[in-house]
């Protein structure tokens, strides 16, 4: 019994120093972040730039994500029928479509349909109301397609250009060629967008950890006197390379806090002041929307990168700047 008491407070004892020590070095690294603020604003700044673009850039492409499936939903393939086509061919005709791999949906509206849904979209131009009540129905009976994926609506595209589907086709099928160009566009933008996002970011992320590495450097050699006289009074290797390791971190705390802030004032102020609800290409109503309800996801994800680049480029420079130090 009085050896495992004995253990009991061994025990205690290594775990209140070990937190002793914690606390001292996370103070030591707060000490050292504020006396270092002079080198520590050019870190920050560059840490500031990487992190507002991979914020910005995440945004930004699930923004334009949003945007292509509101367009695309309103794509489709319209095939109009001959009035001789009979109701058999029709059906065969909509059974071999919904067969297509990229056909996602196919409606058939008869003429009588075709012509009432042209009313209601036409419902305040009383001079066309008044032309076709004079007239016999001259719309065509029309096959409506939804593709599933518009990269593929070749194959579609290819199925109505054979000569047996085109004897019972009265004019040209309409591809809403528009959207389909405003797609592209837009896909091309977002690629564009997030390649250049991806390459901005591993420059300042490089950047930030030169930086930070310099700077660990000239903190090193600041106090390169305190260093030694602790390595004489018995300090551990990781005592002294810790505070600096935590001053790094800080560093990535601090630029992520307010690359946070950066962000969503660009939002707010595009939104609210600017009263825009598109920026270009970018709906900024579902971007701010976006990020608001995502908040501290977003939060969480800068201080994980932030204090990563931090953490990393401090744990190198110590290791090869401390290294003939801890000997």
């Amino acid at each position: 019994m009085p050896s495992t008491k004995s253990n009991v407070r061994t025990n205690r004892a290594s775990l209140s120093r070990r937190y002793l020590t914690t606390l001292r070095i996370i103070k030591a690294g707060a000490t050292n972040f504020v006396r270092n603020m002079s080198l520590a604003i050019a870190a920050m700044a560059v840490m500031i730039v990487t992190l507002t673009i991979v914020l910005f850039s995440i945004i930004a492409n699930t923004t334009f994500s949003h945007t292509i499936a509101q367009i695309t939903s309103k794509i489709d393939i319209s095939v109009y029928l001959k009035d001789s086509v009979t109701a058999k061919q029709t059906d065969q005709l909509v059974s071999q479509i919904k067969q297509l791999p990229n056909a996602e949906s196919v409606e058939y509206l008869d003429k009588a349909a075709v012509l009432k849904q042209y009313e209601q979209q036409n419902a305040g131009n009383k001079q066309l109301q008044a032309a076709i009540n004079q007239t016999s129905n001259p719309l065509p009976a029309t096959i409506h397609i939804k593709p599933r994926d518009l990269n593929k609506i070749q194959d579609i595209k290819d199925f109505l250009s054979k000569p047996a589907v085109e004897k019972l086709e009265s004019d040209p099928p309409s591809y809403s060629g528009s959207l389909k160009q405003a797609i592209d566009n837009i896909t091309h933008a977002t690629n564009v967008l997030r390649e250049i996002g991806v390459i901005a970011v591993i420059i300042f992320a490089v950047v930030s950890a030169l930086i930070i590495f310099n700077t660990i450097q000239m903190a090193i050699f600041n106090r390169r006197d305190e260093i030694q006289t602790m390595r004489l009074l018995g300090a551990s290797t990781a005592f002294i390379r810790g505070p600096f390791v935590v001053e790094s971190c800080i560093y990535g705390v601090v630029a992520a806090l307010i690359s946070v802030l950066i962000v969503r004032s660009i939002l707010v102020t595009a939104a609210s002041t600017l009263q825009a609800s598109t920026f270009g290409l970018l709906d900024i109503n579902y971007a701010t929307n976006y990020f608001e309800t995502r908040f501290w996801q977003f939060l969480g994800l800068q201080l994980v990168i932030g204090i990563l680049i931090g953490a990393i480029s401090s744990v190198i420079a110590t290791r090869r700047y401390l290294k003939f130090r801890s000997k």
